[in-house]
């Protein structure tokens, strides 16, 4: 059953516990009682809207940051992981297999507000060895959801 929950919440975290009842053929007192413990249990952590800010007023950067970090004898990276996800400009922060290790996404008003943080915020890091800083210039599919797509119909016309 908290599978079921989890997979309807992921595609629509607005689902209210009397669809999600309905949905799953669960009742509403079970579905209820269900997600208050993946709430305490911190396997349901919160819920978001993901929005396209290119439609909004809100002017709006993101960068996806790879980072090289020494790891610490005892903590590894998470540590160091830790002080970089405690900046609000941090939205995301991933350990990451390959070429570096950290993926810390930012969100800034300008391409120089996530510029400064990089380096005022994030390489005088102690253990941050180097980053490399690419800049989003457009985003078309995010957590699953399309964000522009081309609605004309390319099925090709028969005329009788």
């Amino acid at each position: 059953m908290k599978n079921q929950i989890l997979e309807v919440l992921e595609r629509n975290g607005r689902q209210t516990v009397e669809q999600i009842a309905v949905m799953t053929g669960r009742s509403m007192e079970e579905i209820g009682a269900c997600m208050d413990e993946m709430e305490k249990e911190g396997i349901i952590i919160g819920y978001n809207a993901i929005i396209n800010w290119k439609k909004t007023d809100k002017e709006l950067v993101q960068a996806l940051i790879e980072v090289k970090v020494k790891p610490q004898k005892k903590d590894g990276f998470d540590k160091v992981a830790e002080r970089i996800y405690r900046h609000p400009e941090v939205k995301d922060c991933y350990l990451m297999s390959g070429g570096f290790d950290l993926t810390v996404v930012v969100e800034g008003m300008t391409m120089n507000e996530v510029n400064n943080f990089v380096a005022e915020k994030l390489a005088p890091i102690e253990f941050v060895e180097g980053t490399a800083t690419h800049f989003v210039m457009k985003r078309y599919k995010d957590k699953g959801f399309i964000f522009e797509s081309n609605k004309s119909d390319e099925r090709e016309k028969i005329v009788l």
